[in-house]
């Protein structure tokens, strides 16, 4: 039997149908997956600069054993990730701190970002904002970082940390979706606590 002009327009009618159909799926399947990609989960590594030389007093430089507590963070975190590494670096406008993560940046070819260490809700913002899903290193003082963990809703509970404390690194998770989770890490010489302490320096 001939094929009328009618059941061709409906075949065609059809594949232009079956065209559509598969069209709209695969642009819903790439937006769910530029979604779930986008909202992935944000890590946030938060470390005290390194130890100190006993001069300058304004704004020292790290000491030989600062040095070597460098050399074993480079270590730790250059490879944080298997796959791309630590996204971005952050730290105060202080010798010490740049200093404690320079290796790490020149393994890595980041550039550092210099963030004012009062305004620390203004940088989580930033971070949150510019760097979400990725992986951020942070470094701070002893009198910032718990309060930087603190702004995340992370915890609320970071103990003080003395002044010769230097081993701490935090990892922040923080999901697009779920509660936030702190873990506590140890690096390097370890602390050992001693009652005679002297007030915590920055």
């Amino acid at each position: 039997m001939a094929t009328t002009a009618s059941d061709q327009d409906r075949r065609r009618r059809r594949r232009r149908r079956r065209t559509q159909i598969v069209i709209i799926y695969m642009a819903i399947a790439i937006g769910l997956a530029w979604f779930f990609e986008s909202q992935a989960t944000t890590t946030i590594i938060f470390v005290r600069h390194a130890e100190i030389a006993a001069m300058p007093v304004g704004d020292p430089s790290l000491s030989y054993a600062g040095r070597q507590r460098v050399a074993e963070l480079t270590r730790q975190l250059a490879a944080a990730d298997v796959i791309a590494g630590i996204d971005a670096i952050y730290v105060t406008p202080y010798r010490r701190t740049q200093e404690t993560v320079r290796p790490i940046a020149d393994q890595l070819n980041l550039p550092i970002n210099v963030y004012d260490a009062e305004d620390t809700e203004i940088v989580l913002g930033t971070i949150l904002k510019a760097h979400k899903g990725k992986i951020i290193l942070v470094v701070g003082h002893s009198n910032t970082i718990p309060v930087l963990i603190a702004n995340l809703g992370a915890s609320k509970r970071v103990p003080e940390i003395a002044a010769d404390e230097y081993d701490n690194i935090y990892v922040i998770s923080i999901p697009w979706f779920g509660k936030t989770k702190t873990i506590r890490l140890r690096y390097g010489t370890p602390y050992r606590a001693d009652d005679g302490q002297t007030a915590p320096a920055l």
